[in-house]
C-alpha cells in the first residue's frame, strides 16, 4: 500500500534543513529529488562498474552495455513501446524534442507547410518548431487555451489543413497543470498526414504514458524530473518514422561503415545516439522507472490528487491570491500570483521559511503573456510530499502577504 512515510524515509535530502527548518521541497516539477535506489546504482556504476558500452569486449563493458539495454527494455515497456529500438537515449527532453525537429524536420517540412504548436508549451516545444520554420520557410499556428486552463480543441478543425505536418502538444502543462485530452489531437493531425509530437516530462511522472495506445508519434521526457539522473532523456519514435529520419548527430558509435567516400549509419537506436552515452544517466533512469513500478498508479494519482486539492484549498483562503489553472483532471501543480506582491518576493520569504517553490515564466512565456504577467509562483508536488507540507505552504504564504503587504 501506498505510504507516504516510508516513502520520504528513500529520499535522503528531505531529512535536511534549511535555514534551520525543515526543508519543504516543492519544486518536483522543475527537478525531483532522488531515491537511495538511484543514487546508490549511480555509486556503484562509477566505483566498480564504469566502462564504455557498445565497444568492449572485456567484462565491465559487457556487463554496462548489458545493463544499458536493459534499461532500455524496462522503459520501453514502461512506456507501451512496441519494441525496446523505439526507445533512444538523449540529454533530456530538450534534445529529445530537438531531434525530432532538426532530424524529422529538415528531410520532411518544407516552404508552406505549417506546424501547429499549443499554447501551453515549455520553451522547449516550441522554439525547435520556430528555427525549423525559420529555416525552411513553414508557418507556426497557435491552438490556444481558454482561462482555466483548457486546450481549445473545437479549433482544430481551423488550424490543421493538408499543410499540416506537426502538432506539438504536451501532455501536461509545466505551469497551469493542465492535462488535455489528446486524442482529438492525434486524430485531427492523423487525418492530414501530420505527426503529434509530445511533451511527457510532466505527464509521464503524473499518470504516465501508454504511446501505442495514445497512437503517439514521438514522445520526449528528462529523466531528472521522473526521480532519475540529470542529464539523461528519452526520445520515443514510431520505428518506421525513425528509419526514415536521418541521424541528427554524426560520431562514434552510430556508424556502421565508415570511409571517406561514403557513411552508412547504424540501425536504430543507435543512429540516434552519437558518442559516448551517459550511459550511467539510462542506467539510474532504468533504477527510477523501476521504484515507480512498485507502486499502484491508482494510489499515488489518488494521494497527488489529495495533496493539489488540500494545496488549492489552502490558497484560496488568501485575499488577493489567484491559481492560474482550473482543469478538473490537471496534474499537482498550483501557479499562482498574489495581488501587490511580487512572486519573486513570495519567493524569497518562502525560502526563508524552509519552503522551495519556482519562480519566474517556467520557461512558458505564452502562458504568462495570455494571463497577462511576467511571472508566477509555482508549487509542484510530487509522491513524497505530505499534508502537512501543503498546509505549511499556505501558512508561509500568508506570512510573507503580511510582511510584504504591511
Amino acid at each position: 500500500m501506498f505510504d507516504v512515510n516510508q516513502i520520504r524515509e528513500e529520499f535522503p535530502i528531505l531529512s535536511r534543513e534549511v535555514y534551520g527548518r525543515p526543508l519543504v521541497y516543492l519544486d518536483s516539477g522543475a527537478t525531483a529529488q532522488k531515491p537511495r535506489s538511484v543514487i546508490e546504482t549511480v555509486d556503484r556504476l562509477m566505483r566498480w562498474q564504469n566502462a564504455n558500452i557498445h565497444r568492449g569486449v572485456h567484462f565491465l563493458a559487457e556487463q554496462t552495455t548489458e545493463a544499458y539495454e536493459e534499461a532500455r527494455a524496462r522503459i520501453a515497456g514502461w512506456i507501451g513501446a512496441a519494441e525496446k529500438e523505439e526507445v533512444i537515449f538523449t540529454s533530456g527532453a530538450t534534445a529529445s524534442l530537438n531531434t525530432v525537429a532538426y532530424a524529422w524536420g529538415e528531410r520532411f517540412v518544407g516552404a508552406g507547410d505549417n506546424i501547429l504548436v499549443s499554447e501551453m508549451e515549455h520553451h522547449s516545444n516550441l522554439v525547435p518548431w520556430q528555427l525549423l520554420a525559420q529555416r525552411k520557410g513553414a508557418e507556426v499556428r497557435m491552438l490556444p487555451f481558454d482561462d482555466t486552463g483548457r486546450l481549445r480543441c473545437e479549433l482544430l478543425g481551423q488550424l490543421i489543413d493538408a499543410r499540416t505536418r506537426v502538432v506539438a502538444v504536451t501532455q501536461a502543462s509545466n505551469t497551469l497543470g493542465s492535462r488535455p485530452d489528446l486524442r482529438p489531437v492525434v486524430d485531427a493531425a492523423h487525418a492530414v498526414g501530420a505527426i503529434v509530437v509530445v511533451d511527457g516530462c510532466q505527464g509521464a511522472v503524473h499518470g504516465g504514458v501508454d504511446v501505442r495506445a495514445s497512437d503517439f508519434d514521438f514522445y520526449a521526457f528528462s529523466g531528472h524530473k521522473l526521480y532519475g539522473p540529470t542529464g539523461i532523456g528519452v526520445l520515443f519514435g514510431k520505428r518506421a518514422l525513425l528509419e526514415a529520419m536521418p541521424p541528427f548527430l554524426g560520431g562514434g558509435d552510430m556508424v556502421d561503415r565508415v570511409t571517406f567516400a561514403r557513411t552508412t549509419y547504424a540501425p536504430v537506436p543507435l543512429k540516434f545516439e552519437a558518442g559516448t552515452a551517459n550511459f550511467i544517466g539510462a542506467i539510474g533512469l532504468g533504477e527510477a522507472v523501476k521504484f515507480v513500478q512498485r507502486f499502484d498508479p491508482a494510489e499515488v494519482e489518488a494521494y497527488e490528487t489529495a495533496l493539489l486539492r488540500r494545496a488549492e484549498a489552502g490558497l484560496g483562503e488568501i485575499d488577493g491570491l489567484r491559481i492560474y489553472g482550473r482543469t478538473p483532471d490537471k496534474c499537482p501543480i498550483v501557479s499562482f500570483n498574489v495581488e501587490g506582491v511580487h512572486p519573486y518576493d513570495l519567493g524569497m520569504i518562502l525560502d526563508k521559511l524552509g519552503i522551495a517553490v519556482r519562480t519566474g515564466h517556467h520557461c512558458a512565456e505564452p502562458v504568462m503573456d495570455h494571463f497577462g504577467v511576467t511571472g508566477m509562483c509555482r508549487a509542484s508536488l510530487a509522491l513524497y510530499n505530505t499534508f502537512s507540507e501543503v498546509d505549511a505552504l499556505a501558512e508561509g504564504l500568508r506570512r510573507a502577504v503580511r510582511m510584504l503587504r504591511s
